[in-house]
Parts: structure tokens; C-alpha cells; sequence
């Protein structure tokens, strides 16, 4: 009897824990709050910068401006080893 009591309230402890209740929806960012506005790459000159971790630029960690009309924007831009591409 014992064992059915502490196995009934275990079982009740798990339900009522269940997955760590609701969940609160994340407001979007406001974008007009950006520090600098995107460049319109259709107008802007081709201004691209690559980011690598090592110096010998072996492994491209990010990159950053207009090339050929399009924008690029992704990963790591904060690395010393940087190479910067003027035409398209």
C-alpha cells in the first residue's frame, strides 16, 4: 500500500510540473530603431567586406556590404582579418 501511495504522488508531482508552463511570444524588433539604415544596394557602389578567422583568410567567418546589387549581411563581422572587394 505504501508503495502505490509514494507512486500516485510522484505521478501527480510529474503532471502538475508538465513542460515548464506557457509560453510568452517575443514582440518583434522595431526596425526603425536601427543605428544605421541598410544601404539600397541597387544605387550604392560594390562595397564588400569579408571576414576570416585566421590570417591567411582560410575560413570566411562573415560578411558585410553591396555586391553586384545584391546585400550581404551574415555571421561574424568583428574579426581583425578583413578583405575588401570594390567591383562587382
Amino acid at each position: 500500500m505504501r508503495t502505490s501511495l509514494v507512486g500516485g504522488l510522484l505521478a501527480m508531482a510529474l503532471m502538475s510540473v508538465g513542460c515548464g508552463g506557457p509560453v510568452e511570444q517575443e514582440e518583434a524588433p522595431d526596425l526603425r530603431s536601427q543605428k544605421a539604415p541598410l544601404p539600397d544596394c541597387s544605387v550604392s557602389p560594390d562595397d564588400l567586406r569579408n571576414y576570416y578567422s585566421d590570417a591567411a583568410k582560410t575560413e570566411l567567418v562573415g560578411q558585410w556590404g553591396c555586391y553586384c546589387g545584391g546585400l550581404y549581411n551574415w555571421g561574424n563581422k568583428s574579426g581583425p582579418h578583413v578583405e575588401y572587394i570594390f567591383s562587382c
